[in-house]
């Protein structure tokens, strides 16, 4: 029996700046991921270097309707994918936009609806211009509020007959621990303050509800979200304490959905202002603004962590936003703790606050896959580690469906190689088909079908009833 509503949304995600390459074809300007060559804790170069893997990517520019035909075949509904906001506006603060750049996303647009594969667009995937980092200092300048509004309005006018979900920025809540790659902060984060992180993050909400805005005008129908990096946090212990911290640090993570879905500064962060001297600049527009809410709420899911008052307690290198790691659960290779059922309780928790529809937009295993060779000569990877990880997860969302969650469909991360956001390395491999290319840039660049590919096609074909519990 069918696990999964009829019309939920199955697919795939992928991001343009690591996978598309063609970093300066037809007109594009430099983004902030041209120049960190080395993750989003690396600092930025001055220029592009060539130990850049996301220079070149997966060649999805030159190779997305081979892609997008491969995704049909594995059954995608919707394919998850970003506009380069440099591809559009070069600089970010011109004010014509760059008619190639809108070519290449309607012709990849086009793509997709051969197949009647639904694209849901993010607006922003950690892809500022590079000119709006290094003259404006990114978000910390209220002037990047004006240049995102004319992008999105922009691209909502010329796609409003393409593509109907929306999503403004990328993991929004990342800009505490990245500023320079979720924010094009060009300030290292050492020497930013905590008024100056808060005060980027209220330009970028009052940003997103202007786009929210926007597109809710220009196209009447479409359904527009915003997206967090989701991450429960578990007290380690029972102690009251703990669960205090814990409350704590989930709550730094909802102020950015609890604004977006609300539209409006919670209580709680009274205290916090207070406690951190942070006293916002904000306008009698930007209150009004950002009572432009969302239709929805998603967000990527791949682990979660501990919090403790334990002062002797080590902190999680390996879990994205630090915590302690819960001694309950294995890790990947790269130290991301692997948790499925906190994924059903992390969609409870949404669903409870906010009673509507979650997406979950990013969720999949980083491992080293090994291409084999097959006795008929075609080659393929036995990843059946990736296999148990999505089963696991998509056995938690049917049982988060049963719980009476409204979830609107599931596009797993990655599910073409591409170079790793966190690591900007090719050997952290996501996907369900194999890219022939390299931690050197070498390789052809051909495609293989993994043994996922074929186990995600079965899952789509049966709505999830081939799902193993």
């Amino acid at each position: 029996m069918s696990r999964f509503p009829e019309n939920f949304l199955w697919g795939g995600a992928i991001a343009a700046n690591q996978a598309e390459g063609a970093y300066l074809e037809d007109g594009k300007g430099l983004s902030v991921e041209d120049v960190a060559p080395h993750g989003w804790k690396g600092r930025p170069t001055s220029e592009p270097t060539s130990d850049n893997l996301k220079l070149v990517g997966i060649d999805f520019y030159h190779r997305y309707k081979e892609d997008i035909r491969l995704f049909a075949e594995m059954g995608f509904k919707v394919f998850r994918l970003s506009i380069a906001w440099s591809r559009i506006f070069p600089n970010g603060d011109e004010t014509e936009p760059n008619e190639a750049g809108l070519a290449f996303y309607e012709r990849v647009f086009e793509e997709c609806a051969k197949y009647g594969i639904e694209p849901l667009v993010t607006l922003s995937h950690y892809e500022t211009p590079l000119h709006l980092s290094t003259t404006y200092d990114g978000w910390r300048s209220r002037k990047l509020i004006g240049f995102f509004e004319h992008y999105a309005r922009t691209v909502f006018a010329r796609y409003k007959d393409k593509v109907k979900y929306w999503l403004t920025f990328n993991e929004i809540n990342s800009i505490t621990h990245a500023p320079f790659l979720s924010g094009g902060i060009y300030t290292p984060l050492e020497e930013l303050s905590k008024q100056d992180i808060y005060q980027a993050i209220h330009h970028e909400l009052v940003a997103s509800a202007k786009a929210v805005k926007a597109c809710h005008e220009i196209i009447p129908d479409a359904q527009i979200g915003c997206m967090v990096l989701g991450m429960p946090i578990y007290p380690l212990t029972p102690a009251p304490k703990d669960v205090l911290k814990a409350l704590e640090t989930e709550r730094e993570n909802y102020y950015f959905s609890d604004i977006q879905v609300r539209g409006y500064y919670p209580s709680y962060t009274k205290r916090f202002f207070e406690e951190q001297d942070i006293q916002l600049e904000m306008t009698e527009d930007d209150l009004a603004s950002l009572k432009e809410t969302v239709d929805f709420i998603s967000f990527s899911y791949y682990m979660s962590t501990c919090e403790s008052t334990d002062p002797n307690q080590e902190t999680g290198e390996g879990n994205i936003l630090g915590g302690v790691p819960n001694p309950y659960l294995t890790a990947s290779e790269w130290g991301w703790q692997i948790d499925p059922e906190g994924l059903r309780y992390y969609l409870n928790n949404l669903y409870d606050r906010y009673q509507k529809p979650v997406f979950i937009v990013e969720n999949g295993l980083g491992a080293i896959d090994k291409l084999v060779e097959l006795s008929d000569g075609s080659k393929t990877v036995n990843d059946e580690y990736r296999i148990q990880y999505m089963n696991d997860h998509l056995v938690q969302v049917s049982e988060a469906i049963k719980d009476g969650v409204e979830i609107m469909g599931y596009t797993s991360w990655g599910c073409i190689d591409l170079v790793s956001f966190t690591t900007a390395e090719l050997k952290k491999r996501y996907g369900m088909i194999y890219v022939d290319r390299q931690e050197d840039g070498s390789g052809t660049l051909n495609r293989y079908k993994k043994k996922s590919f074929y186990w995600y096609k079965e899952v789509i074909e049966s709505n999830g009833a081939t799902l193993v519990e």
